[in-house]
């Protein structure tokens, strides 16, 4: 079972990192970082490299897709080697993911066209714009068309436990859930717009322009 996660520059690193953690877990799976050449990208931050192990053309047939977001993927839509690389292999996957901003990525693609999906909740009219119907659900599942979204971020690790779901069974997702320890229990309840305050929305805004 191979498992693709296509990087580029400005990638979110948890959004790439965190369904890693789950699925290359799993039994006989291989997990292949991709990206347009082997080398290393630069995270959002600035300060965090990734490391790619195989281009996208090394890499034709995956079974699985899980494309990540980030501020990077603005340069890769409305189209990129990525998007046409995502357009190629959605025909023979399994499923056909994204985390956060990567569903800019799929949509670019036409996978999305008047589906309902979810990204980052600042990216929604972006979303829009590229032929989705956004949705404020932290994941997102279209089994027909094998296509699954995420929300920001951390919801990339509960869509790999339900892909590792989909991929083996109940059971062995379960199993997955406990070898990353992951019973989230946050100090604060401030986890979506509809929970922050005024003053923590301002904040956030003000923190991601200075990254931008």
């Amino acid at each position: 079972m191979l498992i693709a996660i296509p990087l580029f520059e400005r990638v979110t690193a948890l959004d790439a990192v965190g369904p890693y953690e789950v699925l290359q877990r799993l039994p006989e799976a291989e997990v292949r970082f991709v990206g347009e050449q082997t080398g290393f990208v630069t995270t959002d931050n600035g300060m965090l490299r990734l490391g790619i192990d195989g281009t996208l053309d090394e890499t034709p047939d995956p079974d699985v897709v899980i494309v990540p977001g980030g501020i990077g993927t603005r340069r890769l839509i409305p189209e990129s080697p990525l998007v046409d690389w995502i357009r190629a292999v959605h025909p023979g996957t399994w499923w056909t993911t994204s985390v956060c901003t990567g569903s800019l990525v799929l949509a670019a693609a036409g996978l999305l066209d008047g589906m309902k999906a979810t990204t980052y909740w600042a990216a929604y009219r972006e979303l829009e714009a590229l032929g989705a119907v956004p949705t404020e659900q932290r994941v997102v599942e279209h089994p027909e068309q094998r296509v699954i979204t995420a929300a920001g971020v951390s919801s990339g690790i509960d869509m790999a436990l339900r892909l590792a779901e989909h991929l083996t069974d109940r059971t062995t997702a379960e199993a997955m859930q406990l070898a990353i320890e992951y019973d989230p229990q946050p100090p604060f309840d401030a986890g979506a717009p509809s929970k922050a305050s005024q003053e923590v929305m301002a904040r956030i805004i003000e923190i991601s322009r200075t990254r931008d």
